[in-house]
């Protein structure tokens, strides 16, 4: 499991420049014009995971696996795209699987990068983008509620309730308010997000600065951030020229330049760590001498559930969990001294996995 997130904006915000760095490819063409991104690009980044390198060094092993985040970039969207103006409209499509949006908003000057609206306003660039998605939204749900309309007149349940979450989504979109906004019953929430409604995701805001505030913010990132809490979401304030030139250094001269200009990680990581929070994500580990790897599951998720995510039999036949936390494990020098310290506990059904959890699952074929 890891998450995927779809990165938005308009054009020239720095969205492809973003895409390059955080998956250290040049697989997405960054260049001054709109649409240069003319096909969707899908990278896939390792999350940064101190706890597993220690891990490793404790339990001798051989390979260190971490989690995996995948970033699916599209073109710039402009004013019109839901009715087919630029190319961004063709690869809405392709965000609709993931599980949050990423907004990048531009929040720097610069003459020598063109902005497609003539002048720096991120609030205003949100607001388009968003109201792109929603227009998306509403066209996707009129075209598809026709037929299951037919269905659920037949005395079809399941389609009766799909008609109900449809209207319940057409009602806020209707009013100009991002799909999002419904309150949807609980034991509805599986059915709701199998809708795929661009809007109903969580978002993240990225608000993309220049170097010279990329530890401070500056005055626009401010306003990224006032709007983020005003929508329930979370910003993370990133220069993706620094990711950019971070990207191409090794790690020793990464840490230094960081250092020079006064940041403690990288935007990624703090940009992983910002997903983790909004989607209520957490990791688990598996440790041995032939690998150590981290596993992504959600906060909540029960012993048999976690396991279920490395193979569907381990969830089926599962017996116990015998587990060990993070400290404990490397305090005790690895699962041999925590046994014989009285920390490896062996969990049943019922327990909810905690965060640095180091596991090994028992389970019936």
């Amino acid at each position: 499991m890891g998450f995927k997130c779809g990165i938005v904006g308009l054009p020239n915000v720095g969205k492809s420049t973003l895409f390059n760095a955080l998956t250290q490819t040049a697989a997405a063409q960054a260049a001054n014009y709109p649409f240069c991104t003319i096909e969707p690009n899908v990278g896939e980044v390792a999350v940064p995971e101190a706890r597993l390198t220690k891990l490793a060094a404790v339990a001798g092993s051989k390979e260190i696996i971490p989690a995996r985040m995948n970033f699916v970039d599209i073109a710039g969207l402009v004013e019109g795209a839901s009715q087919g103006e630029g190319l961004g409209n063709k690869f809405l499509a392709n965000i609709r699987e993931t599980d949050a949006v990423i907004y990048v908003l531009r929040c720097f000057e610069n003459d020598d990068i063109t902005h497609v609206r003539g002048k720096v306003d991120p609030i205003a660039d949100f607001e388009i983008v968003e109201t792109e998605l929603m227009l998306a939204d509403l066209e996707s749900l009129e075209k598809r509620k026709a037929n299951i309309v037919k269905r659920a007149n037949t005395g079809d349940k399941e389609a009766k309730a799909q008609v109900a979450l449809m209207d319940l989504a057409l009602n806020e979109l209707r009013e100009g308010r991002p799909a999002r906004y419904a309150k949807v019953p609980a034991d509805d929430v599986k059915a709701w997000n199998m809708l795929q409604l661009l809007t109903a995701k969580p978002i993240l805001f990225v608000a993309n600065v220049d170097e010279a505030s990329a530890a401070t913010g500056n005055a626009f990132s401010k306003l990224v951030e006032e709007r983020a809490k005003k929508e329930g979401a979370l910003a993370v304030v990133i220069s993706a020229q620094i990711e950019s030139e971070l990207a191409m250094l090794d790690e020793a001269e990464g840490k230094e330049f960081l250092e020079t200009l006064g940041l403690e990680e990288p935007g990624l990581t703090r940009l992983i760590r910002t997903g983790y929070e909004l989607l209520g994500l957490q990791t688990y580990f598996t440790a041995g001498p032939k690998e150590s790897r981290a596993w992504t599951i959600r906060k909540g998720w029960t012993a048999p559930k976690a396991a279920g995510v490395i193979h569907g039999d381990f969830e089926k036949g599962f017996i116990r969990a015998e587990t060990i936390a993070f400290e404990d494990y490397v305090a005790c020098g690895g699962e041999v001294g925590a046994k014989e310290a009285g920390k490896m506990r062996s969990e049943g059904k019922e327990y909810i996995v905690q965060d640095g959890d180091v596991m090994l699952f028992r389970f019936n074929v």
